[in-house]
């Protein structure tokens, strides 16, 4: 292991431990100024669902998808249409994803502490997760009766599958726009308004299908809209899924490539050795990083330290970083220089 760093470059004093112990790692906070005049702030940088997300644009959009799924469900049996109940079914798993939002916002407000150090900001991926599994499965039974509908079609009232579908469509526009007025760096909410989207997408297909059924006598157009509209849920559901599972995995976000910052930070000036790099989100939006740096012997350790967060922050985006830098023992870096069992690629200079 690389010796300490020491606040005075490499002099060791009285009080050398208890300094580097406390310079050796940080965690950056948002809008902080550290010694070194380093502003780290990150001007309009929202972390996922938080406290002061405007739960007020959720709640309009809520209520438009709840009143009209429910009319909708009616006159999907009514009219015995296929492609209504499945549009229903895709707009269940969009105000579940609000309700699950809302109640993230809730969980947000509640201080990290005790075991819960990061408080219950995965509260919203548990939650995404949840929805993109319970898309998938739905989309499963749909196309499984779509299909059993191409074979024996019943006899679909085309006018009242058209007239719904124009009015879904008015209803999904609506709630499309006041979603997007809210805090959209939450996984829920952007799949909510992701959600929305593809079921206009899907009200446009379903209405067309209305005429068909209506004016060529054509009842298979109900399923076969049916089925269209399970594709778009298993595409949402299954896009859902696998972010929330990256998060989980403690995978980096798709944006940011672990290799490429280890290269960044080891080609900054006296950094020797970059290891035991990781970067994974906490919740959407919140990347954090965490790496052990190695940097010549006699190089002012806490000034690299410095520099390297802002590195972090103004190319990359990485306000939470924790940064142990450490001196080499001396003369060119060593195969022993890293930690005995380095967790990940070690970067050299």
């Amino acid at each position: 292991m690389g010796e300490h760093c020491l606040s005075d470059g490499g002099a060791a004093d009285a009080l050398a431990p208890t300094r580097a112990a406390a310079a050796s790692a940080t965690r950056k906070q948002p809008h902080h100024t550290d010694q070194h005049g380093h502003d780290h702030g990150h001007e309009g940088h929202d972390h996922g669902v938080t406290a002061d997300s405007d739960p007020r644009w959720l709640s309009i959009a809520l209520t438009l998808i709840v009143v009209f799924m429910a009319a909708e469900v009616v006159v999907g049996v009514i009219a015995q249409s296929l492609a209504l109940i499945t549009d229903a079914a895709h707009m269940l798993t969009d105000a579940a994803s609000i309700v699950l939002a809302l109640i993230a916002i809730r969980l947000s407000r509640r201080p990290a502490g005790g075991q819960y150090t990061y408080g219950y900001k995965r509260a919203e991926i548990l939650s995404a997760q949840a929805n993109g599994i319970t898309l998938l499965l739905l989309a499963a039974w749909f196309v499984y009766e779509g299909i059993a509908r191409l074979i024996d079609p019943p006899d679909v009232e085309g006018p009242l599958v058209l007239i719904t579908a124009l009015v879904g469509i008015l209803v999904n526009i609506l709630a499309a726009w006041s979603i997007s007025r809210a805090n959209r760096t939450s996984l829920n909410v952007e799949g909510a308004l992701q959600h929305i989207l593809n079921d206009l997408y899907a009200f446009i297909g379903t209405a067309v299908a209305g005429a068909v059924v209506w004016l060529a006598g054509y009842p298979r157009a109900d399923a076969i809209a049916a089925l269209v509209v399970a594709a778009l849920m298993i595409k949402a559901g299954w896009s859902l899924v696998r972010e929330s599972g990256r998060i989980f995995l403690e995978a980096a976000p798709a944006h940011l490539n672990p290799d490429e910052i280890g290269a960044a930070i080891v080609g900054a000036d006296q950094v020797a050795e970059v290891h035991d790099l990781h970067v994974w989100v906490i919740t959407s939006g919140e990347p954090s990083l965490s790496a052990h740096i190695l940097v010549d012997r006699g190089a002012d350790c806490h000034a690299i330290r410095s520099r390297v967060e802002a590195l972090l922050h103004d190319e990359y985006g990485v306000e939470h970083t924790t940064l142990q830098v450490d001196h080499v023992r001396g003369g060119p870096v060593a195969e022993d220089e890293h930690c005995a069992e380095a967790h990940g690629p070690v970067h050299r200079a």
